[in-house]
């Protein structure tokens, strides 16, 4: 008979701990066969006995050996929403990662939350993919040693708030593309510039209007709160505030929209109320999606590599998988660039 396999060794400060599954399985009160099914996500197991046993493997460091999970030809891919072209052109370079590894990808969304549940977490771990990628969002304490422990890596793609140093993440120059933008109205001659911003939990979102305010700020222009107005990076968010910006009797000249679902939806606000873009109204998106290139007018915005973002964090996730890249707590940010199109213009005589 053969003797449990141990986990791998964890250093913890001044000692060294290791635990085997019949180890862990005495002190939670189950046979080994049990630990084994809440490694392998199994659903034949209780709430309490699951949690006990999640709480010993995370207490002594158990990490899976790669010999011993056999993974299955997967990579996850999670949003926090899962509606929008923007998205599409996230899959599009997990899949030309995946196709190149002989990889399929399965998709899966929180439903507007930043941390998928429990439910999704179990999910991955009975599937045992070859890595997980979360876009906008992120693992609590418990989906991460769940991972952890059964030596699935995650990488985290344009993360929503600070993931944490230990966390690989891929992300975008979103400071200096609010910085870019907000620039290219200046030098055109704007002086009154809005802004609308994603999410104020996003971190993406809170460092593109950062930007915006520094190029105010750099250039000696006031920056006024009341042309700040905080959206949801969806089109009808863009809409409304749009209006509600427009209609002031001291309306800006111009608009950094935040991302280009948000500059569409202005574009529909600025034609209900009879302002012309550019000679009206000059509006800078954020992405580039393809959409910015087909309106009318196309859209000036700030490039984000999307589907280059997306292949990177695909490469990463599977380098990790193989032990190749040692640099666990890895942050690459790639460059943003101002593209400009039709959409803005020097302001016009008032």
């Amino acid at each position: 008979m053969t003797s449990p396999q141990p986990a791998d060794t964890r250093t913890n400060g001044r000692s060294t701990q290791t635990a085997t599954l019949a180890e862990i399985a005495r002190e939670a009160g189950v046979s080994a066969p049990t630990v084994s099914k809440v490694l392998n996500g199994r659903a034949d197991v209780a709430p309490g006995t699951r949690s006990r046993v999640e709480e010993l493997l995370r207490t002594h460091g158990y990490r899976r050996r790669r010999a011993e999970a056999s993974r299955s030809p997967l990579i996850d891919l999670v949003f926090h929403e899962l509606e929008s072209a923007w998205a599409m052109e996230v899959i599009r370079g997990v899949e030309n990662v995946a196709r190149d590894a002989g990889l399929s990808v399965v998709l899966s969304e929180s439903a507007g939350r930043l941390t998928p549940g429990r439910t999704w977490a179990d999910q991955v771990a009975a599937r045992r993919p070859h890595g997980v990628i979360l876009v906008l969002s992120g693992l609590d304490e418990s989906g991460r040693a769940l991972l952890t422990s059964r030596s699935i890596p995650f990488v985290v793609m344009d993360p929503a708030g600070d993931p944490g140093t230990d966390v690989p993440s891929i992300g975008a120059t979103n400071w200096q593309g609010g910085l870019a933008a907000t620039r290219h109205l200046i030098e055109l001659g704007h002086t009154r510039i809005g802004a609308i911003s994603g999410p104020s939990r996003m971190m993406c979102s809170r460092a593109r209007v950062d930007g915006y305010r520094a190029a105010l700020e750099t250039a000696g222009l006031p920056v006024d709160p009341e042309l700040i107005v905080s959206g949801d990076f969806h089109h009808d968010a863009g809409y409304q505030r749009g209006l509600a910006l427009l209609r002031r009797g001291d309306r800006p000249t111009a608009v950094f929209a935040g991302n280009d679902l948000q500059a569409l939806g202005l574009y529909e606000a600025a034609r209900e109320l009879g302002l012309r873009i550019p000679e009206d109204l000059s509006v800078v998106g954020f992405d580039d999606l393809p959409v910015a290139r087909w309106v009318g007018p196309p859209l000036t915005t700030v490039r984000q590599p999307l589907t280059e973002m997306a292949e990177a964090a695909a490469k990463l996730v599977l380098d990790l998988g193989k032990g190749e890249d040692s640099a666990a707590a890895t942050r690459v940010e790639l460059a943003t660039s101002l593209v400009v199109r039709s959409s803005t213009a020097a302001p016009a005589a008032r």
